[in-house]
């Protein structure tokens, strides 16, 4: 190869690159809300296929921007005013335990004091541990709020976002199989796979584990539990852990209203977590699971809680789709690139 050919890849090669970081640098604020966006349309799309032929002739635009007000009124508005909710329960639970006016430490006392009489040296430092976690809470709530706003935000992009990939997906999935290195077939393989895994975890673990908290928090409500949406939130998290569920919640405010004397409240919210939260985990979670979600329970916690660290907020939803993505690589590559080897090394 002559030298000046050599100089022009090495310049071309080398323009490319910094031109690809430049736009990274430009596209990185925003890679969270682009991944919303691209989850919100990989679970949506056969509606949106389904609005597509009935709209007057199969208008792209227009099946996209119905299928994105469904998406806000159904999914994201819902999701901002539960959050802005739980982050005021929390200022409030601050400023209870700021002027040590929590309802629990009379009953927290009263419960020690009952048990010191069977095991002596017995101590709950549970009132120490809410005032640590009320100082930390100080320490983060500007963060706690700029969380939200900076949420808010992400949200109203992604449904920017949403609208053009709901229109012009298909011919940006195009685009990606064609760049693509590897064969057309297995991209397109890799692209279905992940669609199916990504509509059975969003589907049936993470909307069963909202759909539980929900009704932890409606329970609550019903039965004089303060911060009901707060015990909601936890126990949506304690929905995604095997073996524990919702009981991480419930048990203890069960307890706590045997303990104070509201012997029908306690009665009444255990048959309601049996019966009706305990229906959604027993009938509903596995009719949806079973549509192709095969990751494991703890895997899907961690991607959960590691997702939120990362991302935020909207980790919740991504940090499972992210670890999907990479199982459905490793099943690919272990399922046809591999073999594919070892097919070609036989003959």
């Amino acid at each position: 190869m002559k030298l000046s050919r050599v100089v022009e890849y090495a310049f071309f090669f080398g323009l490319l690159l910094l031109s690809g970081y430049m736009v990274w640098l430009i596209m990185a604020p925003f890679i969270s809300a682009l991944a919303l966006s691209v989850i919100i349309v990989t679970i949506c799309y056969p509606m949106y296929e389904r609005i597509k032929r009935r709209v007057p002739k199969n208008n792209k635009s227009l099946a996209a921007f119905a299928t994105t007000m469904i998406v806000l009124v159904a999914v994201v508005l819902p999701l901002i005013l539960i959050s802005s909710l739980v982050v005021r329960e929390i200022v409030t639970f601050y400023h209870e335990v700021d002027s040590g006016g929590l309802t629990i430490d009379s009953a927290l006392t009263s419960l020690e004091a009952a048990v010191q009489t069977v095991l002596p040296g017995f101590e709950i430092d549970l009132t120490d541990q809410i005032v640590a976690s009320a100082q930390w809470f100080t320490g983060n709530l500007g963060a706690i709020f700029a969380g939200t706003v900076s949420t808010i935000f992400v949200f109203v992009i992604s449904l920017i976002g949403s609208f053009y990939f709901f229109r012009d997906g298909k011919e940006l999935l195009k685009l990606v199989i064609k760049a693509s290195p590897l064969p057309d077939h297995e991209d397109e393989i890799i692209f279905e796979r992940m669609a199916r895994a990504v509509r059975a975890v969003a589907t049936g673990t993470i909307l069963v584990a909202l759909i539980q908290g929900t009704l932890v928090s409606v329970g609550f409500t019903l039965f004089g539990i303060d911060r009901a949406i707060l015990w909601g939130s936890i126990a949506s998290v304690g929905a995604l852990m095997p073996g524990i569920g919702t009981t991480i919640v419930t048990v203890p405010a069960i307890g706590y209203l045997f303990f104070t004397g509201e012997v029908v409240s306690a009665v009444g919210l255990l048959i309601w977590s049996v019966l009706i939260v305990g229906l959604v985990d027993n009938l509903i979670g596995p009719y949806l699971m079973s549509r192709g979600n095969n990751m494991h329970p703890f895997i899907i916690l961690i991607a959960v809680l590691g997702g939120i660290l990362l991302f935020g907020p909207i980790g919740f939803i991504i940090g499972p789709v992210v670890v999907t993505l990479f199982l459905v690589l490793l099943e690919i590559y272990n399922q046809y690139i591999i073999q594919d080897q070892r097919v070609t090394e036989v003959e």
